[in-house]
């Protein structure tokens, strides 16, 4: 029997998991999931939560759209629960006073970056340039020193992987995708967030129009079915 090669394997391990991904119904894009093992240690991103518990972790990337920020964060606070931001940190860097109102409500403040570049293409120093650079703004700015890391597109290396452990940071990927920053349809958002609200998901969206119009709905649906709207670092905690 011949041997695959790695190039074979990945590619037979990509298929398989489309092909559940469809059994199963899943609504969302699934990124490549791969794990570095590098003098010992293991670098591997987090792609869902404790799934002994009935609770999601909304996470909002952020890059743009201040105003609808400000209304996403009105829109959770209305109705008590939280949820994770990963903001950019040109866009944080002129946007100080919806950084504070993000964590004066209860939420997270997590890392995406300073420019929304390929972390997969650039090199270990840019990639620490860019987790750095956006920390020390949203510091200066909150005093908040963050501890998650959220790359741009969902790409990573294993340069992305090591550089931020060795910042103090975890890299978040997500379980569920609400795909929003292409289709602007609430309706869709609505399904995509809530198809697989399956305990520990971590759901991906961004600040849309669309997707504002949506969260009163998706909130509705999480309430009903007994499920917590949480931050991602209670969503990923083991207690």
């Amino acid at each position: 029997m011949k041997r695959l090669s790695l190039r074979g394997a990945r590619a037979l391990a990509s298929v398989v998991m489309l092909v559940l991904a469809a059994l199963v119904g899943v609504v969302c894009f699934l990124p490549e999931r791969v794990i570095y093992i590098s003098g010992g240690e293991t670098y591997a991103p987090v792609y869902v939560g404790n799934t002994t518990k009935a609770q999601v972790a909304l996470t909002f990337n952020v890059y743009e759209n201040a105003d609808i920020v400000n209304a996403i964060v009105d829109k959770l606070y209305a109705n008590g629960v939280t949820a994770t931001f990963f903001v950019g940190g040109c866009w944080a860097d002129d946007n100080a006073e919806t950084l504070n109102k993000i964590i004066s409500c209860g939420n997270e403040l997590g890392n995406h970056g300073y420019f929304h570049l390929d972390h997969k293409k650039i090199s270990e120093q840019k990639n620490k340039d860019e987790i750095t650079h956006c920390h020390e703004i949203v510091k200066a700015l909150t005093g908040c020193e963050m501890k998650l890391f959220a790359p741009p597109s969902g790409a990573y290396g294993e340069a992305t992987l090591k550089t931020a452990a060795t910042l103090g940071y975890k890299t978040i990927m997500w379980t569920v995708d609400t795909i929003d920053w292409r289709d602007a349809d609430s309706r869709l958002v609505f399904s995509r967030a809530t198809q697989k609200a399956d305990n520990g998901a971590i759901v991906l969206m961004h600040p849309k129009a669309h997707t504002l119009a949506a969260l009163d709905d998706i909130l509705a649906f999480y309430k009903e079915k007994g499920i917590a709207c949480v931050t991602v670092s209670k969503c990923i905690a083991n207690d």
